[in-house]
């Protein structure tokens, strides 16, 4: 898999951190961020749909 390097706010690292390790919803800080582009490029995916720009 890729590595790509990214400058984040410290603010934002904060608040993903508060859901990443055990028992919570990501199992690493990389799972988060993968999981969230993902659910972004779906909501992009379906606006798109509704504009017609997507077949």
């Amino acid at each position: 898999m890729p590595k790509v390097t990214v400058e984040i706010p410290q603010h934002i690292i904060d608040d993903v951190n508060r859901h990443v390790g055990d028992g919570k919803k990501f199992v690493s800080f990389s799972d988060a961020v993968r999981t969230a582009l993902r659910k972004m490029l779906d909501q992009l995916d379906e606006i798109d749909r509704m504009r017609g720009r997507l077949e």
